[in-house]
């Protein structure tokens, strides 16, 4: 008599949501992906933005992990769930600016949203629809400060009390500007695999602890 094989479990999902251009959502999206295959899991980005900057980046990366596809807003469900079926168990879903649409379906689909912002004024001013939108999904969300300049602390509190004043979390861990960033990502590759012990490397790695951490903490 054969053995039913055991159901798929459901995949963790991880929103990275911006209504500002520029923040730095397709960076974290192909690094936390990246990291995730590395950690063994079978990984998956979700690339709903119509630039489709994060498949461009797999493009040039060529046949390494991990799987990134491209999708329109009304098919994300189905794209999850494409994604579980071929045994994807860790998502992350890169969402376009200035798109409510995107924006609300990936954080309805999302067990955590991340959302990344600059510290500057204009930056932090976007943050106040992306509140309104996870308050009402009531998805567990955190702000993730980007692109930090160095030396920035003053900066970076006061981010930290707007941000906070809109009745966000924030995430412990903050990313700096760093070359990097930008000198990977041209190369389809991230920070830790151009320079493994540079700053940024260090970056990514703090905010992948926190996040298996976030994620273990939510799951009890």
């Amino acid at each position: 008599m054969s053995k039913t094989a055991p159901p798929k479990t459901d995949p963790t999902v991880i929103a990275i949501v911006s209504q500002k251009g520029g923040s730095g959502k397709t960076t974290l999206a192909v690094h936390l992906g990246t990291r995730a295959a590395q950690s063994k899991h079978e990984s998956c980005i979700i690339d709903l933005d119509p630039q489709a900057t994060a498949a461009a980046w797999s493009d040039w990366r060529g046949d390494f992990l991990p799987v990134v596809v491209t999708a329109p807003p009304a098919r994300l469900t189905r794209t999850i769930e494409s994604a579980k079926k071929n045994g994807v168990d860790f998502v992350v879903i890169d969402t376009p600016p200035h798109a409510d649409a995107a924006a609300r379906e990936a954080i309805k689909a999302a067990d955590i949203v991340l959302i990344p912002t600059k510290p500057r004024a204009f930056d932090l001013a976007a943050l106040e629809p992306i509140a309104d939108l996870v308050g009402f999904a009531k998805t567990p969300a955190f702000v993730v400060l980007n692109a930090v300049p160095s030396g920035a602390t003053v900066l970076a509190e006061e981010a930290r009390k707007v941000a906070g004043g809109m009745g966000l979390e924030i995430c412990p861990v903050e990313i700096g500007d760093r070359a990097a960033f930008h000198r990977s990502s041209a190369k389809g590759e991230t920070a830790a695999e151009i320079d493994p012990s540079g700053k940024a490397a260090e970056e990514i790695e703090a905010l992948w602890k926190w996040l298996k951490k976030t994620l273990k903490k939510q799951k009890k």
